[in-house]
């Protein structure tokens, strides 16, 4: 399903929103001003440590069995960090996930490549599948999301059967139970962006050419003027997936850019926020209808 968004719908929902009390820290831009409950280290490469920052529910307990997600910032593979996603985290925390964010190598930080980011999103995915039982988690309800970059990341773990670390445990799958992307890298093709930096390898990275009947069900929030992943990729991706038999629920805003989602624009971030949430509920990781009145505190 492929769905165009209006700014007077975007505007019309955020307003709802706000007589509904919703209890956000207007004067707050960064999104430092949400600080995550524990760090949980997922894998060490030299002097590297990898983190992920996770967010827990009230009344969490570590014997729960609640659901998980974890996002993957954008940056092009060269930069950002975990925070970006922060103020996501602290949503669907507080509609009873454990919601984390995670580091990855970057090319700023580590001198990597694209492909160091996604075998460090495929072992995140491996760990927290691994140590559910430690962490309060429901194995079979891990979702993974993230932005541009962080979008490719999140969908090429989904979608390609390479870039693993060899010493992992191969028998955990690393696949998620769910993605909610956010104007993702599809397309890593000829045409298709990042090419120069993967083109020895862009076949075996790329989510659009790997699509199965394995890729779990999957949300896309984009940009109807994103310069950097035009909505043709996009609809070709949702395209795909219908004929793989594969649920895919897309939503375009129109007169929207590159990275609109990002919490600094609150009324972009409040829609898809809500996307998300009744897209996870209809999978069975919420329940009820969505509500940002009860965001934990900043």
């Amino acid at each position: 399903m492929i769905r165009l968004c209006s700014l007077r719908q975007i505007a019309l929902v955020s307003c709802l929103s706000f007589l509904s009390a919703v209890a956000f820290a207007e004067d707050k831009d960064q999104t430092t001003s949400f600080v995550p409950t524990e760090k949980w280290v997922y894998k060490t490469v030299g002097e590297t440590t990898l983190e992920l920052h996770a967010f827990l529910p009230p009344g969490y307990q570590p014997t729960d069995k609640r659901p998980a997600i974890v996002f993957f910032f954008g940056g092009g593979w060269n930069k950002g960090s975990p925070s970006q996603f922060y103020p996501h985290c602290a949503y669907l925390a507080s509609r009873g996930m454990v919601a984390v964010s995670a580091d990855y190598r970057v090319k700023s930080r580590q001198s990597t490549t694209p492909r160091e980011c996604v075998q460090d999103g495929k072992s995140a995915l491996r760990w927290l599948r691994q140590h559910a039982a430690e962490h309060g988690i429901d194995p079979g309800r891990i979702a993974a999301g993230g932005g541009s970059a962080g979008g490719h990341v999140a969908a090429a773990a989904a979608t390609v059967s390479g870039l693993n670390e060899p010493h992992e445990d191969r028998t955990i799958d690393c696949r998620p139970n769910a993605l909610v992307l956010f104007n993702p890298v599809f397309d890593n093709g000829p045409d298709g962006w990042g090419h120069d930096r993967v083109k020895d390898y862009w076949r075996e990275i790329s989510p659009l050419h790997n699509i199965s009947a394995q890729i779990p069900p999957t949300l896309v929030l984009s940009g109807g003027e994103d310069k950097l992943i035009p909505a043709a990729t996009i609809r070709r991706f949702a395209e795909l997936m219908k004929a793989a038999g594969r649920r895919c629920e897309v939503h375009i805003y129109e007169g929207q850019s590159h990275g609109f989602f990002n919490y600094s624009s609150r009324e972009n971030y409040r829609q898809t926020v809500i996307e998300a949430d009744r897209f996870l509920a209809s999978l069975g990781f919420l329940t009820g209808e969505p509500t940002l009145s009860s965001q934990p505190s900043e």
